[in-house]
C-alpha cells in the first residue's frame, strides 16, 4: 500500500476554451511542502495558495509542469508572499533555481518527461499518484505543439505513465482522475484515431490546412480550431518523419497568428 498523498487542490479563476474551470494549483504534504504550478498572476489565487502553504508549515520548492503563463507566471508574486529561500524547479522556465529533466528526483517526487504541449513539459510522481500538468487533462484532450519529434514524444510520455500503472492522476486543467490508466489509453486511442483520419482524408486528396482539418478535426468547435491547427501541424510533422507525408500538403504556420502560445 502506497503512503497517502495529502493535496490541497487550490483552482485559479481564469476559466476559459484551453483553461476549463481555471488551472489548478497544488500544495501537497506538510513541514516543508511543494507547490505544483502556481498558476496565473492572481493576486486572490496566490494570496490562497500562500495561506495553505504557511498553515501547512512552509515550502521545500516549488515545481513546474512547462512554463506556459497560465501555469508559471503567479511564480514571481509567489516567491514574494513566502517566507524564506523557496527555490524553482523546472525544465525551462527562465527563473529556476534548479533545472530538471526525465529522471530526476526532487524530494519524494520521480521526474517524468512528457513532451509535446510543450518541449519543456515534465510529470511528478509521488508513490501511486502523478501530476500531470497539460499532459493529461481532467477532460478533453490537449495540443501538441510542432517542435521537432514532439508528436512521437508525446505518445511515448503517455506510455511512460500508463506503465507506472498510477491510482490517481491530478491534472493541470479539469477535474481529478480516479481512473488514470483507462483515461491514459483514451488520450493515447485518441491520438492515433485523428492520425487514422487524416491518413484517409489524406488519401481523399485533402492538402489545405481547413481540408485536412474537416477530414480529421471536424468535431472540433470553432473557438478550438487554431489549436486543432497546431495539433496538424505535429501530425503532419510525425508523419513527415516517417516518410508517409504526401507532396504539395499545406502546413500550417506557428506559433499561428492571434493565438498565443502561453496556453
Amino acid at each position: 500500500m502506497s503512503p497517502v498523498v495529502d493535496v490541497a487542490h487550490i483552482r485559479a479563476s481564469n476559466p476559459g476554451p484551453f483553461t476549463l474551470t481555471g488551472t489548478n494549483t497544488y500544495v501537497v504534504g506538510r513541514d516543508g511542502c511543494w507547490v505544483i504550478d502556481p498558476g496565473p498572476d492572481l493576486d486572490e489565487h496566490l494570496d490562497a495558495v500562500a495561506a495553505e502553504v504557511q498553515a501547512r508549515g512552509g515550502a521545500a520548492g516549488i515545481l513546474l509542469t512547462h512554463d506556459h503563463g497560465d501555469h508559471a507566471d503567479g511564480v514571481p508574486q509567489l516567491l514574494r508572499l513566502l517566507d524564506g529561500d523557496v527555490k524553482v524547479h523546472a525544465a525551462r522556465y527562465r527563473r529556476a533555481d534548479v533545472k530538471l529533466r526525465n529522471g530526476d528526483m526532487v524530494g519524494n517526487f520521480a521526474v517524468a518527461g512528457t513532451p509535446g504541449h510543450a518541449p519543456d513539459h515534465l510529470a511528478f510522481v509521488l508513490y501511486d499518484t502523478v501530476f500531470t500538468g497539460d499532459a493529461v487533462l481532467g477532460e478533453g484532450s490537449v495540443f501538441v505543439a510542432p517542435d521537432p519529434g514532439a508528436l512521437r514524444g508525446y505518445l511515448a510520455g503517455l506510455e511512460l505513465l500508463k506503465a507506472l500503472q498510477p491510482r490517481r492522476i491530478w491534472p493541470g486543467h479539469g477535474p481529478v482522475v480516479d481512473d488514470p490508466v483507462a483515461k491514459l489509453d483514451q488520450y493515447i486511442d485518441h491520438r492515433l484515431e485523428r492520425e487514422r483520419k487524416l491518413l484517409l482524408g489524406l488519401d481523399d486528396g485533402a492538402r489545405t490546412i481547413d481540408a485536412l482539418l474537416d477530414a480529421a478535426w471536424s468535431d472540433v468547435p470553432d473557438v478550438l480550431r487554431p489549436a486543432a491547427a497546431v495539433t496538424l501541424a505535429s501530425h503532419l510533422d510525425k508523419l513527415e518523419e516517417e516518410g508517409r507525408l504526401p507532396d504539395g500538403v499545406e502546413r500550417p504556420q506557428w506559433p499561428i497568428p492571434g493565438m498565443s502560445t502561453q496556453v
